[in-house]
């Protein structure tokens, strides 16, 4: 069986202000071509098709045509789509009957009652087990394990297996991710790799942007990572997989495809932090022919010069390129209660840091305790904001 393994796209995303409906339709441009080019017997897309669970129709209009588009590219591919932490699952299921007759199958959320919708047949050629993203206290214990048992019941020919989930695993690299503590990766808790179960050829994973096989996994559990890159701390290449499974029980055959962004986010300076007169210099030295969003990162003592975004953006009139954000940061010391932070402190601190810093100012114990509720409270809302 050979399929493509590709994941969050996140579709609808804006950044810092600026559309970028233009990078997403390339990039949707390029997956087509790719299913052209390598035929695949089956397109999975491991969750975060949107990037917010309440996208625009606009948005979802390209999703549809972009679905289509790559159907017609091969219409002999089953093309398999689950929701991530950031879809609402029951919007995907909303057009799952007429998708069908196109071997389109939509999976948003656990079904306890009825297993079979999440295992789909790629006639002849193999099978993949479907598990979107869910809360993990609503996951039925062993989950995994019971869809691969009841899959090997079906397989009777011993067919490749393929199974799809939207986690954080274990011992991922999740560069480019926010971090809340030592298990939590983009508000999704790490599970041990052992809790997917056994029993699949391999695991076509979503959620981690940074493309990587899990160790210690044969080389059979693996993020595509995300192939549009969805912010500036991503700085690592974005793709899709073609991934070949000769027969059942053989290690997979992997190879990746670059996926190029017509509007890369480039960082200023590549690292550390500048002066400001340092940053104004090196965007006036960036080539003029360069489409790119750029990101500038100024080391501050206490805040920005008074209209320095108006004045980075008269050095970049006449380029191609356009100045998103200026990251004012700090020297690294102590800080005193109550001082102020910088605006763009304040976006990349987590609710959790926040609160910590909240409870630290009123001279509050912030135990585990107070931890872990909080974190319960943000995942359930999360939860309700998905469905």
């Amino acid at each position: 069986m050979k399929i493509l393994h590709t994941s969050d796209w996140h579709l609808g995303h804006v950044l810092y202000g600026y559309d970028r409906t233009e990078e997403q339709m390339a990039m949707l441009n390029q997956i087509k071509e790719i299913i052209k080019s390598e035929t695949p017997d089956a397109m999975v897309l491991s969750g975060d098709v949107y990037h917010t669970s309440q996208p625009s129709s606009a948005v979802q209009t390209m999703f549809n045509d972009a679905i289509m588009a790559m159907h017609n590219a091969c219409p002999t591919m089953t093309i398999i789509i689950t929701a991530g932490n950031h879809d609402s699952g029951s919007r995907h299921e909303i057009f799952q009957t007429p998708w069908r007759e196109l071997k389109v199958f939509a999976i948003g959320n656990i079904d306890k009652e009825n297993l079979d919708n999440h295992i789909i047949e790629v006639s002849g050629k193999g099978w993949v087990v479907a598990v979107p993203y869910a809360y993990e206290r609503t996951i039925p214990d062993g989950f995994f394990q019971q869809l691969l048992d009841m899959l090997s019941e079906k397989n009777t020919e011993n067919l490749p297996v393929v199974m799809m989930a939207h986690t954080t695993v274990e011992g991922c690299n999740f560069t480019g991710h926010d971090q809340i503590g030592e298990r939590t990766v983009g508000g999704v808790d790490a599970v041990p790799h052992e809790a997917l179960g056994n029993g699949y050829d391999y695991l076509a994973l979503g959620h981690i942007h940074h493309a990587q096989f899990i160790h210690d996994t044969g080389h059979r559990m693996r993020y595509s990572g995300s192939p549009l890159a969805v912010s500036f701390d991503e700085t690592y290449d974005h793709s899709v997989s073609i991934v070949e499974i000769p027969s059942r029980g053989d290690e997979p055959l992997v190879k990746t495809i670059t996926i190029d962004n017509p509007r890369p986010l480039v960082t200023l300076p590549i690292e550390g932090l500048a002066t400001w007169e340092e940053a104004k210099e090196l965007l006036k030295s960036y080539p003029s022919d360069i489409q790119a969003r750029l990101r500038l990162n100024v080391e501050v003592e206490d805040f920005l010069p008074t209209g320095a975004n108006e004045e980075a953006d008269a050095i970049a009139s006449g380029k191609q390129c356009r100045v998103c954000f200026i990251n004012a940061k700090r020297p690294e010391r102590e800080r005193a209660k109550g001082e102020a932070l910088t605006v763009q402190e304040l976006q990349e601190m987590s609710p959790l840091d926040l609160v910590k810093r909240y409870a630290n100012d009123k001279n509050v114990a912030f135990d585990s305790s107070m931890e872990d509720m909080f974190n319960e409270v943000i995942t359930a809302l999360q939860l309700e904001e998905r469905n």
